[in-house]
């Protein structure tokens, strides 16, 4: 192999990477959100689990990040819990930023 050869190979396994890291740092923030909305409604342990593996589920109905907030703002709104799609915006960048502390921390 060439040299532009070894690293083109290089950044496409840098890119396979970074995407496989992305996907688990999204999948681990949409867990937490789960459980900090489950926590606001007032769920049992073995129904908040349930309910962070729909917040997952519900991401992949559409790319970005509406999908996942329609869904808490609907599911909080209907438990009588007062939210607003603002609020939930701040727990997801804030989830997010503590989901990707949790990895990097596992990488340490």
């Amino acid at each position: 192999m060439t040299t532009f050869d070894d690293r083109q190979k290089a950044f496409e396994t840098k890119y396979a990477r970074d995407q496989e890291m992305q996907f688990k740092v999204i999948a681990r923030r949409n867990r937490l959100l789960g459980q900090w909305a489950a926590k606001k409604m007032g769920l049992t342990e073995a129904e908040a689990d349930a309910y962070a593996r729909d917040v997952i589920r519900a991401d992949f109905e559409e790319a970005g990040d509406e999908d996942v907030v329609r869904k808490l703002l609907g599911d909080l709104t209907s438990a009588g819990v007062e939210v607003d799609d603002a609020e939930i915006r701040r727990q997801l960048e804030h989830k997010t930023v503590e989901a990707r502390r949790h990895f990097i921390e596992a990488t340490e």
